[in-house]
C-alpha cells in the first residue's frame, strides 16, 4: 500500500536525522479521534475542501486538535495522505503548522494538527470573521513576515527542499496571537539536490498559480514565490485574487494593483477596513514586493530569502533598487495576463490532478475575450 511504503521511508530518514530524539507526533487510533470529535459531528466541522473535511476535537487531556479527514479512499488519495504526513514529519518551524499525529485504519485516513483558534487568513479577509476587522496593520505585517519565513524554511533549510504548491489565504492559519502558520502540504513536492524544478501535473488554486506551472507543469520554488506575491496583495488590499467585474469579465489582483503602484498611489491599494490606519512605508514595501514576486517571468522573481529581507526593510539600498525596478516605470498589463482568469462555470480549486494542456483548455476561452 502506498502509505506503508512511503511512511516506512519517513521513519528511516527520521531516525538518521534525529538520532535518538523522540518524534513529536504519534499514531492515533480511530476510536480516539471519534471520541475527540464527537463522532465527527457536523457542529465540530471547521471547514471543507477538495480533500475532505477538517474537524475540531478535544483529547482526553483537554488539548485541542484539528483533524483532517480524507473524503474518499483511493490509491491516489492514499499517496497524497502519505506525502503530507511525510513532509509534516520532516519539518519543524514556528511558522509551519505542526503535525500532532495521524491515523490509518481500514480506509480511514486522518491527519491530526494543533488547533488554530483564529482559523485561517481567508476567514478574516473574506469569510466569517471579515466583518470583525480583527486584522489591524501590525498583525498583517507580522502575518506577511511570518508566513514568508515559514516558506523560507521549506525552500532553503528543509532537506531535501520542499515546494508547497498551494500557497493561499486558506492555507495560512492563525494561532491565538494571530501568528501565521503555513499549512496543508498535500500538494507539496520534495526537490532533489541539484534540481531546478520538477515537471508534474498541475494542482492548486487558480488565481495563485504561476503561469509556467499552470501552462507547462513546471513546479519550482519560484512558483511558491509567485503565489506568495498574490497572497501579499490580498493581505494588504483585502481583495480576492480574481475579482468579478461583470458576468463575463474578471480581473486579476495584479492587473488592478500594478497601474496604481506605478502611479505611486499606494494608499489606494490599502484595505478600506483599515480606515487609513497603516504605516505608509510598510504598505509600499508589501505592494512592491508582492508585484515583483508575481511577475510572469520566473527568472525575475526574488527568492523567499530576499522577500523576507525586503519585507523587513533591512537594506535601504535594496528597497531603493526595488522601487526603481523597470516593472514600476512602465506597466505592461500583458506581463500579468498569465491565463488565470476563469470561465464562468469553472472552479477556482483544481481538486483533481490535471495536465497542463487540460488547464490551458479551461482558461483559454476567457483569454480570448
Amino acid at each position: 500500500m502506498a502509505f506503508d511504503s512511503i511512511f516506512c521511508c519517513v521513519k528511516l530518514s527520521d531516525r538518521k536525522e534525529r538520532g535518538k530524539k523522540q518524534p513529536t507526533w504519534r499514531i492515533f487510533s480511530l476510536k480516539e479521534l471519534h471520541s475527540a470529535t464527537n463522532n465527527f459531528n457536523y457542529d465540530n466541522k471547521l471547514g471543507e475542501g477538495g480533500f475532505g473535511s477538517v474537524y475540531w476535537g478535544q483529547l482526553w487531556d483537554g488539548s485541542q486538535i484539528a483533524v483532517k479527514r480524507l473524503k474518499v479512499w483511493s490509491n491516489k488519495a492514499d499517496m497524497e495522505f502519505a506525502v503530507e504526513v511525510e513532509i509534516l514529519a520532516r519539518v519543524r518551524h514556528k511558522n509551519l503548522l505542526s503535525l500532532r499525529g495521524y491515523c490509518a485504519e481500514g480506509q480511514e485516513r486522518l491527519i491530526v494538527y494543533d488547533y488554530m483558534p483564529n482559523l485561517s487568513l481567508l476567514s478574516h479577509l473574506h469569510g466569517q470573521h471579515s466583518a470583525e476587522c480583527l486584522l489591524d496593520w501590525n498583525r498583517r505585517m507580522n502575518i506577511a513576515v511570518g508566513s514568508a519565513e515559514g516558506i523560507v524554511y521549506l525552500h532553503h533549510h528543509a532537506t531535501p527542499h520542499i515546494i508547497h504548491r498551494d500557497i493561499k489565504a486558506s492555507n495560512v492559519l492563525l494561532d491565538g496571537d494571530f501568528k501565521a502558520q503555513v499549512a496543508d502540504f498535500g500538494f507539496a513536492k520534495l526537490i532533489p539536490d541539484g534540481a531546478t524544478h520538477v515537471t508534474t501535473r498541475v494542482k492548486g488554486t487558480l488565481g495563485y498559480l504561476a503561469p509556467e506551472y499552470a501552462m507547462l507543469g513546471k513546479a519550482s520554488e519560484s512558483c511558491d514565490v509567485y503565489s506568495f506575491g498574490i497572497l501579499l496583495l490580498e493581505l494588504a488590499s483585502g481583495k480576492k485574487p480574481i475579482e468579478k467585474l461583470s458576468s463575463a469579465v474578471k480581473r486579476t489582483i495584479t492587473d488592478w494593483a500594478l497601474p496604481l503602484a506605478c502611479e505611486r498611489k499606494f494608499s489606494a491599494l490599502a484595505d478600506p477596513r483599515l480606515n487609513g490606519k497603516f504605516v505608509e512605508d510598510e504598505l509600499k514595501r508589501i505592494v512592491l514586493v508582492a508585484l515583483i514576486c508575481a511577475q510572469s517571468q520566473p527568472e525575475k522573481r526574488p527568492t523567499m530569502l530576499e522577500v523576507v529581507e525586503l519585507l523587513k526593510g533591512e537594506s535601504k539600498e535594496k528597497l531603493t533598487e526595488l522601487e526603481n525596478d523597470e516593472l514600476f516605470k512602465n506597466p505592461h498589463p500583458t506581463d500579468y495576463n498569465d491565463g488565470t482568469l476563469l470561465a464562468e462555470d469553472s472552479s477556482d480549486f483544481i481538486s483533481e490532478e490535471k495536465g497542463p494542456k487540460q488547464v490551458l483548455e479551461e482558461i483559454e476561452p476567457e483569454k480570448a475575450q
